[in-house]
């Protein structure tokens, strides 16, 4: 992981923490790589998650780290997810990382799972927001006193202006919880109302990441993001998609990408592969 924020307390006493993978400015490269060098001699393969908004000088570091060691057992995942999106991520795959999946049904596992992350926030303002499309009358209506906009950011892009008469966004079409951290917008909507309108099960809070001002373009905000909680449907979820073999290095994947080499299917592997996960759309969650 490349952020200490994003590393949330683990659900079980099972699920294990995550490495911190530093920014050039915190870590001389030496000592990086032997940090990543030792990751994979006490582990074997390492998948390091980062977020899509880190700076382009932490992302030519990872790739550097990965050339440098010739290691074809380190998988790079990027996640373009907002920050409490990609916490929430990371903590599932390192509850798959106990489980009897092989290290490239882990990382590609996180392209999966990912749909199943509804990542968004209240915002008093959409002035700044360059992350979800916003049109010219609701950057208008940013300038109106007392305004506060519910924006989510995936699995589908969706931006309303928070009014009596309006429906919340469009949630999860199944049981999740709900994770909450609080920036400087005072206000109780998305315990109050999203959640009940989302059915959620449970409603947790946790510290606003630190790149969570910048992602969302102001400070003032309530980060909000639904998971799937129980990691035995998560389980049965990945378990649920068919196992291929990379044409390139080898290791094993689901979907249609190797989370190791980013090598996508052969052409005959994609015309045997069902439709649905990661392809054209995502299955719901089997029954727990």
């Amino acid at each position: 992981m490349t952020s200490a924020d994003l590393v949330l307390p683990p659900t079980d006493q099972q699920t294990p923490t995550a490495a911190l993978l530093q920014a050039p400015g915190a870590q001389p490269l030496d000592l990086a790589i032997g940090d990543m060098h030792l990751l994979l001699e006490q582990h074997g393969h390492v998948v390091a998650v980062y977020p899509a908004g880190i700076s382009p000088a932490h992302e030519r570091r990872l790739h550097a780290i990965r050339s440098v060691l010739e290691s074809d057992r380190i998988a790079l995942l990027k996640v373009d997810l907002p920050p409490l999106g990609v916490a929430v991520l990371v903590r599932q795959l390192r509850q798959l990382s106990v489980c009897d999946f092989s290290p490239g049904v882990v990382a590609s596992a996180g392209r999966l799972l990912a749909h199943y992350i509804h990542a968004g926030a209240l915002l008093n303002s959409v002035a700044r927001l360059d992350r979800v499309p916003v049109s010219l009358k609701t950057h208008a209506k940013s300038w109106v006193p007392g305004s506060q906009f519910a924006v989510v950011a995936g699995p589908s892009p969706q931006l309303i202006r928070i009014g009596p008469a309006v429906e919340p966004p469009a949630g999860p079409p199944f049981a999740t919880h709900l994770l909450i951290a609080k920036g400087q917008l005072t206000s109780e909507w998305v315990q109050q109302t999203l959640a009940p309108a989302w059915n959620v099960q449970a409603v947790q809070e946790c510290a606003l990441p630190t790149g969570s001002p910048r992602w969302w373009g102001t400070g003032k905000l309530v980060e909000f993001a639904s998971f799937l909680p129980d990691i035995s449907v998560i389980y049965q979820l990945v378990s649920s998609v068919r196992r291929e073999n990379c044409h390139w290095c080898g290791m094993e994947l689901i979907g249609d990408r190797c989370g190791f080499c980013s090598s996508p299917l052969a052409p005959s592997e994609n015309r045997m592969l069902s439709p649905g996960v990661l392809n054209h759309g995502a299955p719901g969650p089997p029954s727990s």
